[in-house]
């Protein structure tokens, strides 16, 4: 960037304070960092198929995350979101939601889901029927399929809150791959959505006041529950006795649930979705009646909406995902584990105090209870001795920095964007002011000039120049490497051996036969300045190979003077029109000067257009390399030799080619026009010894460079 980095620096940093939340969490630069990182973590199971991120900003919108299986879509302008305070914090939250629905691609089998809803609405079980040993389960299979069978609201109902259960399931499940399987970035933001959750979640205690208020049902407690269990191993029971009913529900599954989670069988984990229906059926029956009495009263027959309503106090569930294919990952071979192992040890412990003391219970029946401690009067407690509180300020610190620095590098990275698209926009409009000032001849007089530059790149042009450029890239390295020697030895100085003539005898060679005898010393030398520029030709009549060609020269001139430090600018040319008229349009594809080095990319925006006025265009890039202060300047024009504007056209319009070639010669302008396939001829009468012929398109960026490399060593 030479002069242009104080400058660039000083708008960064102008940039980079102006950048809001919005901005930033809407940018596709972050969510590029997210594909990037999906990417890197797929390769390790051989996924090649991109996943794409799509971050918008609705804080009216109750929308927060969920997946089509292809894309990850995030809503980082939900409450839920900008409640928390601070940019880090925000960051860790978003990453843990792309987190949790990236688990859902990776791991969650979407066919299976369909072919198991599928399977219910015809009233069959999918992909078999639980293994139900306890005769209520028993009894409320049975009456499951009597219940469904008689309404068909009444199966859409049951529909809907088997979907609820497999989803809360299934997010227990990718949850606790995640963090077993990613214990990096993804798995530290998804603790950080996780401990949001937790504590987010109602108590039994206030979910069954919830219930006593007519606000709640006892199942929307039981799906809290059981979210909770699959998700964190725990479940917070508030001032509830673990006798509760509800509780004792949730213990009876918890071998089931702890099964699931650690079953990379799609199928089996439904299996377990199955059981638990059967088991709370009870509890799901009457929410189901519950829900089909409060859209009758309001005349409507929307039942799923109904039971979303009803469920909202459920905290931490997630929307469910949607698509069409298998899990597209195979299973890791690992042995079982859980990342919540110790939550879930210490549920089973409680679990187990509660059916011992059932069981004690039952065997003291009929015994008196012992004899309480009478109430005493007392004057103070014993007081125990140390103590005291600590603060551990070691805990996650290097995740906590791996964030900030995550967040610093997107922030800089976003206002280098804004700054260098600033100074691009400034930059243009110098552009079009020197476009003005230029007596373009009587020709040209009262035609309109326009700049053409993008401010700048989009993603598409990236991936279209990574998919093409690598053959033509290696073509510029190629054309460097021998030059590249030379150009050393040249600043170096030293002798030259092995010549025919010269001053100096090599008496050390004087045995040879050929005569290269000779030496010479060559003092220290540097590459003479050189200053390039490339203007194609983008008529309609460069459509199909001519264009393809032309760009191709394009991208290895720009890469083979970039790499060398040869200053270089690539234009197009053609015309539009609009109520003013015709207009020269002209495309600054590639600058002498850059600020966000993405010229290489702005080149695939070559292609055929309209007509050309040449004329004009070859002005306007002469004057600009009039401007150098360079001992050689090399013009170099790409075209098919036929000039073809309103007004212009014909032996007058290349007379005037020649004239501007000729004055422009004078001015130290070498001119060298490449002609493309049968156009010799046309570029031959233009531009006479500046012609050079280029039968083959093939060979167009070969030779366009070779040219340049052959006044390098003057």
């Amino acid at each position: 960037m030479g002069a242009n980095y104080k400058l660039l620096k000083q708008r960064l940093n102008e940039e980079r304070s102006k950048i809001t939340d919005r901005q930033f969490f809407t940018s596709r630069l972050l969510a590029g960092h997210f594909e990037g990182i999906a990417a890197a973590y797929t390769r390790r199971y051989n996924y090649r198929q991109r996943v794409r991120a799509n971050l918008f900003w609705e804080p009216m919108i109750g929308t927060l995350a969920y997946t089509d299986n292809l894309v990850v879509t995030i809503n980082a302008g939900n409450s839920w979101v900008t409640e928390t305070v601070g940019r880090k914090e925000r960051y860790e939250i978003v990453t843990g939601l792309f987190a949790h629905e990236f688990g859902h691609v990776l791991y969650t089998d979407f066919l299976s889901g369909q072919t198991h809803a599928n399977s219910f609405a015809a009233g069959k079980w999918y992909p078999e029927s639980p293994e139900l040993i306890r005769l209520v389960d028993q009894r409320n299979e049975a009456d499951l399929w009597e219940y469904v069978r008689q309404d068909p609201l009444r199966l859409k109902a049951v529909q809907y809150v088997v979907h609820e259960l497999s989803n809360i399931l299934e997010d227990g499940y990718v949850e606790n791959r995640i963090l077993l399987e990613f214990p990096g970035s993804l798995a530290y933001g998804l603790e950080a959505v996780r401990a949001k959750h937790f504590q987010k979640m109602l108590t039994v205690t206030q979910m069954k006041e919830r219930e006593e208020n007519g606000k709640g049902h006892i199942f929307a407690t039981l799906e809290q529950m059981l979210l909770s269990y699959a998700k964190f191993g725990e479940v917070k029971y508030g001032d509830e006795p673990l006798t509760d009913e509800r509780i004792q529900t949730v213990f009876s599954l918890l071998s089931d649930i702890d099964a699931l989670l650690t079953e990379h069988n799609a199928k089996k984990r439904l299996n377990v979705t199955n059981l638990i229906l059967v088991r709370c059926w009870p509890y799901i029956k009457d929410f189901c009646e519950k829900c089909k009495d409060e859209i009758a009263e309001k005349g409507s027959s929307d039942i799923e909406s109904e039971i979303e309503k009803q469920l909202v106090s459920v905290v931490g569930k997630s929307k469910s995902g949607t698509g069409t294919g298998i899990c597209p990952v195979k299973p890791s071979e690992d042995d079982g584990s859980s990342a919540t192992a110790k939550a879930r040890a210490k549920t089973h412990e409680e679990a187990a105090k509660t059916e011992n003391a059932e069981q004690g219970d039952s065997e003291n029946d009929g015994e008196q209870e012992p004899e309480r401690l009478p109430l005493f009067e007392t004057n103070s407690v014993s007081e125990p001795e140390g103590g005291g509180v600590e603060y551990n300020d070691t805990y996650a610190k290097e995740q906590d920095k791996r964030a900030v620095a995550d967040v610093e590098r997107i922030l800089d990275t976003m206002a280098e964007k804004a700054a260098c698209r600033s100074l691009e926009s400034e930059r243009l409009s110098e552009l079009n002011e020197f476009a003005e000032n230029i007596s373009y001849g009587n020709v040209h007089a009262g035609v309109n000039v326009r700049i053409n530059r993008l401010l700048e790149v989009g993603d598409s042009r990236v991936e279209q120049f990574q998919a093409i450029s690598a053959p033509l890239l290696e073509i510029s390295k190629q054309l460097q490497r021998g030059l590249l020697k030379q150009l050393e030895d040249r600043r170096k100085g030293g002798k030259m051996k092995g010549l025919l003539f010269g001053r100096h005898l090599d008496g050390r060679t004087v045995y040879r036969n050929d005569g290269k005898t000779f030496y010479k010393k060559s003092l220290p030398n540097d590459m003479p300045q050189l200053a390039v520029a490339l203007l194609l030709d983008e008529s309609g009549s460069m459509r199909g190979d001519r264009v393809t060609y032309a760009r191709a020269a394009a991208i290895i001139l720009h890469d083979f003077c970039i790499s060398l430090g040869i200053p270089v600018m690539v234009y197009g040319h053609s015309t539009s029109y609009d109520k003013a008229g015709e207009t020269v349009a002209l495309y600054a594809y590639a600058e002498f000067e850059t600020y966000d080095c993405d010229d290489k990319y702005r080149l695939m925006d070559i292609q055929a257009r309209f007509n050309n006025r040449d004329g004009a265009a070859l002005r306007f890039v002469a004057e600009r390399l009039c401007k150098r202060q360079e001992e050689v300047k090399m013009l170099i024009v790409v075209s098919d030799g036929q000039p073809a504007a309103n007004g212009y056209i014909g032996t007058a319009a290349e007379e005037d080619l020649r004239g501007i070639k000729q004055e422009y010669k004078r001015r130290g302008i070498l001119f060298i026009a490449a002609a493309i396939g049968d156009d010799k001829e046309n570029i031959q009468r233009i531009y006479g010894e500046s012609f050079l012929d280029i039968t083959d398109l093939k060979e167009l960026p070969a030779k366009l460079t070779a040219v340049v490399k052959r006044h390098i060593r003057v």
